[in-house]
């Protein structure tokens, strides 16, 4: 659906029909897609995806329309994998792996409109003043009395650690790669705080690995 949406989007519009409103765009696993009518028989329980991709596309801009196919292609997507995520009876902690799972992408929107290109440059600017990603232990006794907000709960709540899959908690010592972004704790990936401290940039072992390979 990406490649339809990006490299293929002047080909993707020379297909459509405007006389019929309610075609749809397929993609298929082997990266090939193709544009069509609805099928006849859609399995009554699957989330109905927006039926006409090509409803309004003449009073539109090129780029938001193409904008506009990818969100509704991202919301039928996550509502069919919240669907099988509910009736496969996935418990609070599935829950959150599928959605981190989905999260560590971008979305098709993203891709289409380059958000995703933004965020990297933003990233890549800041890259020597940033600092080791790490987040120490809980918050002091007399900073939770004075009613101080411990940040790292805040942004690393819903975590799961790249190596164990355990939720992230307050009181453990946690460090994030640099390379793969993936939050570990620090007893996981043999780190100490102490030892954090000296680290510029942070190499999980799967990524090593990856690099020390000829």
């Amino acid at each position: 659906m990406i490649k339809a949406l990006t490299i293929d989007a002047t080909e993707l519009i020379k297909t459509l029909i405007t006389e019929k409103e309610n075609l749809c765009l397929y993609g298929y696993p082997s990266e090939q897609w193709e544009v069509n009518l609805p099928a006849e028989e859609v399995p009554p329980e699957l989330p109905e995806p927006a039926l006409g991709i090509n409803f309004a596309r003449d009073g539109m801009q090129e780029k938001d329309w193409l904008s506009l196919v990818a969100v509704h292609s991202d919301a039928w997507l996550l509502a069919v994998a919240f669907y099988f995520g509910a009736r496969f009876g996935f418990d609070k902690a599935d829950r959150k792996r599928l959605f981190n799972m989905i999260n560590d992408l971008p979305t098709i929107f993203e891709v289409v409109t380059g958000a995703t290109k933004k965020q990297t440059k933003e990233k890549s600017s800041r890259g020597s003043e940033s600092q080791p990603k790490y987040s120490k232990a809980a918050a002091s006794k007399d900073e939770v009395e004075d009613g101080m907000e411990d940040e790292d709960d805040e942004e690393h709540g819903e975590t799961l650690c790249g190596a164990c899959g355990e939720n992230y908690a307050a009181d453990e010592f946690w460090i994030c790669c640099d390379i793969c972004e993936k939050w570990f704790h620090g007893k996981c990936v043999k780190i100490t705080p102490a030892r954090a401290e000296h680290i510029k940039q942070y190499k999980c072992p799967s990524c090593s690995n990856k690099r020390a390979r000829p």
